[in-house]
């Protein structure tokens, strides 16, 4: 097991170099850039210096702005010392090898526009993108396992039937109207007020004592994780349903019943250990698309700082450093999770070696 966990861990290095250099590659080829940025900053508001200079009645006017020179625009010189600055007087090629040199020693460098280290940053708006994954993602296996076991043992019963219904709904429901419903409802909108409307603590939570802070913590963090967790419990739901169903109607779970075992020996000391090796591997998948996909949305509608609203707010900005910095973070927790699921399969049936896998 140990060179299994080696190998996975060498494989890291490069699957982050393809990444890396894949994106690269593209912004390559993207319109505009943070020089372009800037420019068009310094321009507009040149513009509306000279407008404001040449609409005024009394004639004074105002005097232009360091180099700014009006219609002209900038001189070439403060263009090249911004591509400088940025350091775009280098190849693309020798940036990216500058990138991979620094990143090796986590060194993300700083933020074009806001005058943070990258890594500061990341780990400033970390806590908000790990409080959805990982409370949704348990949150989702919590009801999702016992519910899809229950539906398995009484499959075309009311109960399933009734279950099933539930479940197509809310995975019908796309998660940021499902957001807005519930704050609509919980938050103040148009009925009930029982949970905050934004943020992830209150203003006082520094003064609060260490209970207080859990319990609020916990308030706000409510309705963000329901609305995030309802796709995903459908999909477990469902998943954990047929594995089980695939399961109960193996050969040996008959031999188990002949011998006088009780349905529920049967059902958890034989039919969970394999039906519950599809349901791990599908835990990587679950904390990636939460942690990844649906945070934006989430922390959008519920005034989250976190990094899915970093990157995209950077990607719109040209913030390169802070783009590809959240990019290697997120493919490098996606890889370690990957690594964790397989680890998870061993301790759920020992039998399975990944040391006999060709590789």
């Amino acid at each position: 097991m140990g060179a299994y966990i080696l190998r996975r861990l060498l494989l890291i290095v490069p699957t982050l170099f393809g990444i890396l250099l894949v994106n690269f590659v593209l912004v390559q080829f993207m319109p505009g850039g943070p020089v372009e940025q800037v420019l068009a900053e310094l321009q507009q508001e040149g513009n509306a210096l000279d407008r404001i200079s040449g609409g005024g009645g009394g004639g004074g006017g105002v005097e232009p702005v360091g180099d700014y020179r009006g219609a002209q625009g900038l001189p070439p010189e403060f263009i090249a010392e911004l591509e400088k600055q940025f350091g775009f007087d280098k190849p693309a090629w020798q940036r990216f090898l500058i990138m991979l040199r620094n990143y090796l020693t986590f060194d993300f460098g700083e933020s074009y526009f806001r005058s943070i280290s990258v890594i500061d940053l990341v780990i400033e708006k970390m806590p908000v993108s790990i409080t959805l994954g990982l409370w949704s993602t348990v949150l989702a296996y919590l009801i999702s396992i016992p519910l899809g076991i229950r539906k398995a043992t009484k499959d075309g019963s009311r109960f399933d039937t009734v279950t099933s219904g539930a479940i197509i709904v809310a995975y019908a429901i796309p998660s940021f109207l499902f957001a807005v419903m519930l704050l609509v409802l919980f938050a103040g909108g148009s009925y009930w007020k029982l949970f905050p409307l934004r943020g992830l603590t209150s203003d006082n939570w520094a003064d609060l004592s260490w209970p207080a802070r859990i319990l609020d913590y916990l308030w706000h963090i409510t309705l963000p994780v329901i609305a995030s967790t309802i796709g995903a419990f459908a999909t477990m739901t469902l998943l954990t349903k047929n594995s089980f169903l695939d399961e109960i109607k193996k050969q040996y779970v008959m031999t188990a019943r002949a011998k006088g075992l009780t349905e529920t020996r049967v059902l958890y000391g034989h039919v969970f250990r394999n039906a519950m090796l599809i349901v791990i591997a599908g835990f990587p998948a679950v904390f990636i698309s939460v942690f990844f996909g649906g945070s934006l949305i989430i922390e959008t509608i519920f005034s989250l700082d976190g990094l899915g609203r970093l990157a995209y707010e950077s990607a719109l900005q040209r913030d390169y450093p802070v783009v590809f910095g959240t990019l290697y973070v997120f493919g490098l927790l996606g890889l370690v999770v990957g690594l964790l699921s397989d680890l998870t399969y061993v301790w759920v049936d020992p039998r399975i070696d990944f040391e006999s896998r060709e590789t």
